[in-house]
């Protein structure tokens, strides 16, 4: 394949580091861009209203059960609201790193049933989604919504729970082959003492439930902790190119890095383990302005993209274009705060299936009705408007077939949409 231009490279940028490009930042250059990226400052924004848990009905209450469950839901809804909105008006790589780690450290408000406990994990992420890894390992470890989510309530002295070990071993630090059963069971031992108790917003430390004898992690003995089991995790050899590994995999291509590579982000990240300077050493890689490096953008970097390129906040659309949208989303199959699994969501061609098609089609056609397209309709050429709309670097003659009859602005501009030019971050 061959090097894209750098104005391509820039779009590139903006869709792996952001979701797609901001008002006022297309005419900067590679540099500039990276940058503004990777150390701008999103402001503060304070939680969506009434996340506060809801009361906890007696056991033979059916009724009060059902409304708690509404009552869930509905604060669910409105969290994943309020981060779609977030990941619209960001204007650093900060929401997109957010939205990365949500993926590799997944937990499902399925199982977890608080909207505030989520919401917690959120910020977490957020404060350190270009920090020290470290320091968010050592974060998500004593997470609430991480330990009722890998069961980390049903671990304690004398009877380890290995769940919560097992995956951020697994999952989250080292991968398949670079620890023992050993390690999992001698960490869930670590783990003992922290749990969540029911309608509490921050997990506690019980010492009367923590092992405090010696373990033994990776062939070392040591009274360690939870913090103590990050630790050691962290310090293996694995963990630095696992780690950079996988946000290879989701921001740069899913052709893995070369030795040669890999030993340079190695370095670069460094034992700090810092995200942010490991981010600007990759996007600096041949690889990321490689032609060959495509991506398909999973459903909510798509929609939040288009979202963007039509200039419109969710904040402000009505509810039930909110409720629609979100439920597009879930056709899609991808849903905020609802990985399938803690192996969080899929990546590449398993996005291409026919049902999600159709799904998107029809979230495309729903925001598309929601924008302003005058500067489509007027246009004398509209495929070449709508291309400046969705940021596009130009039509292949099969999607130009597609637009063949089309002159309503909303409909050119959700099959648009849909065109493998833009469902692709190329």
């Amino acid at each position: 394949m061959g090097e894209i231009s750098e104005r391509a490279a820039v779009r590139r940028l903006h869709d792996r580091l952001g979701f797609g490009p901001v008002a006022g930042a297309a005419d900067q250059g590679f540099d500039t861009t990276v940058e503004r990226l990777l150390t701008g400052a999103d402001p503060k924004v304070p939680p969506p209203p009434g996340l506060t848990p809801p009361e906890q009905p007696k056991k033979d209450d059916q009724a009060g059960k059902k409304a708690a469950a509404k009552q869930r839901a509905a604060q669910e809804l409105r969290l994943t609201a309020w981060w779609l909105d977030r990941m619209v008006t960001g204007q650093s790589a900060t929401e997109r790193l957010t939205w990365f780690w949500h993926g590799h450290f997944a937990t499902s408000g399925q199982k977890v049933r608080s909207a505030q406990l989520m919401w917690r994990q959120n910020e977490t992420f957020r404060t350190h989604a270009l920090g020290k890894f470290g320091d968010l390992a050592q974060a998500v470890v004593v997470d609430p919504a991480m330990i009722r989510w890998l069961d980390g309530n049903d671990n304690r002295k004398g009877s380890p729970n290995e769940n919560l070990a097992r995956e951020f071993l697994e999952l989250f630090t080292l991968g398949i082959g670079h620890y023992t059963e050993v390690d999992v069971f001698q960490g869930a031992r670590c783990l003992t003492g922290w749990v969540v108790r029911r309608d509490a917003a921050e997990a506690r430390f019980v010492k009367a439930r923590y092992d405090a004898e010696t373990k033994t992690l990776f062939g070392k003995a040591g009274a360690f902790d939870a913090h103590g089991f990050v630790g050691q995790a962290l310090a293996q050899s694995a963990s630095a190119p696992f780690v950079i590994g996988r946000l290879w995999f989701r921001l740069v291509s899913p052709t893995p890095p070369s030795a040669e590579t890999l030993r340079r982000l190695v370095a670069t990240y460094g034992a700090e383990r810092d995200v942010r300077a490991v981010l600007r050493a990759m996007v600096a890689e041949p690889a990321f302005t490689d032609s060959a490096s495509a991506l398909v953008k999973q459903p909510v970097e798509w929609a939040v993209g288009l979202l963007r390129a039509l200039k419109i906040q969710p904040a402000r659309l009505d509810e039930k274009t909110r409720v629609r949208l979100i439920a597009g989303l879930r056709g899609l199959g991808q849903v905020p705060f609802r990985p399938p699994s803690v192996g969080g969501w899929p990546a590449g061609a398993s996005w291409l299936t026919t049902s999600a098609g159709v799904a998107r089609l029809q979230v495309a056609q729903l925001l598309a009705r929601k924008a302003d397209l005058a500067a489509i309709e007027d246009a004398k050429d509209k495929a070449a408007a709508v291309q400046t709309v969705l940021g596009v670097d130009g039509w292949s003659d099969r999607t130009r077939s597609a637009f063949t009859g089309l002159s309503d602005p909303a409909q050119l501009t959700a099959i648009a949409a849909c065109a493998p030019e833009y469902v692709v971050s190329g």
